[in-house]
């Protein structure tokens, strides 16, 4: 019971965590697309990456209180799984979008739903 609560804590800063990150990915995806005109699944890839950094930062310290030295390694694990994280992203964004025609950012922020899950029990598992 403890354990399992234990996870749904985590669960739950992980997606706080997330939720800034969705700020962070949304504003700098925005930016690009609509004000730089960089292609879509660029922007966001780029906002999806700049997100996934700082959430690594935050999860770090506040949801998994890693105290694993090798901080280089660490980020690496977080990255991988954040760039597989980002293929089943760009994925259901596609998929959401052009399937099922549904707009952009509507799509994208199902994506996110998707792709949390994904990265909360990979990063549980692997690289905390």
């Amino acid at each position: 019971m403890i354990k399992d609560f234990s996870m749904l804590l985590k669960f739950i800063k992980f997606c706080i965590v997330g939720f800034s990150g969705l700020i962070v990915d949304f504003g700098i995806t925005y930016l690009l697309k609509e004000k730089a005109k960089v292609h879509r699944y660029i922007a966001n890839s780029i906002g999806f990456i700049s997100a996934a950094s700082t959430n690594y930062i935050l999860n770090r310290i506040w949801t998994f209180k890693s105290q694993n030295p090798d901080i280089a390694t660490e980020y690496l694990s977080f990255i991988i799984v954040s760039m597989v994280g980002l293929g089943i992203n760009n994925t259901a964004l596609y998929l959401i979008e052009k399937k099922f025609k549904v707009n952009f950012y509507v799509a994208k922020f199902f994506a996110i739903i998707i792709t949390t899950v994904w990265n909360f029990l990979a990063n549980n598992y692997i690289t905390f």
